[in-house]
């Protein structure tokens, strides 16, 4: 089902982000199941502090989101990539409480450094409950289908640039 998104928004600004495509040494992605949105998988994502540097704040979302911080960039999407909330994200009552009209982010593939067992989703390294329940590698051309509705043309454009990155990782594995 998609959801409405009107232009009472579009006065307001943005939330700057980040995205990441973590790719394991199979040239799989990290997808994760949200908490309040079960059969909602995504990439990790989130905010950037005020002077936070977005290549310093894909490390500490990765920390706060995926319990582990082992990898290293691999590549920036050329892009800012955004997205408007839905009408129920973007009210008083929603996530953001009527203070964005979407998000911007600056995507990274980021290649996994770390075993399946750091992966930690307990939310150990943020104060807030934790944002997924689940987590599994998938094939990046999957997770538009996967992820919710408004946020699907990031997600095709992450793939498209992303894809050949995926590929070189592969072709790299020891």
């Amino acid at each position: 089902m998609e959801h409405e998104v009107t232009q009472v928004g579009s006065g307001l600004p943005y939330r700057n982000g980040v995205g990441i495509c973590l790719i394991n040494n199979d040239g799989r992605v990290f997808c994760a199941e949200r908490r309040d949105k079960r059969g909602a998988w995504q990439m990790p994502q989130g905010g950037i502090r005020k002077g936070e540097d977005p290549a310093l704040a894909v490390f500490r979302e990765m920390k706060e989101e995926v319990g582990t911080d082992q990898g290293e960039i691999v590549a920036r999407h050329p892009e800012l990539l955004r997205y408007e909330f839905p009408d129920y994200l973007q009210y008083r009552n929603g996530v953001f409480r009527g203070k964005y009209r979407g998000q911007e982010q600056t995507w990274f593939a980021v290649r996994y450094l770390g075993s399946d067992g750091d992966i930690n989703l307990t939310s150990e390294y943020e104060s807030e409950l934790p944002e997924f329940v689940n987590w599994r590698w998938t094939e990046l051309a999957e997770t538009p289908s996967l992820i919710v509705d408004f946020k699907r043309p990031v997600y095709e454009k992450v793939v498209e640039v992303f894809m050949p990155v995926i590929e070189q990782v592969r072709g790299t594995r020891g």
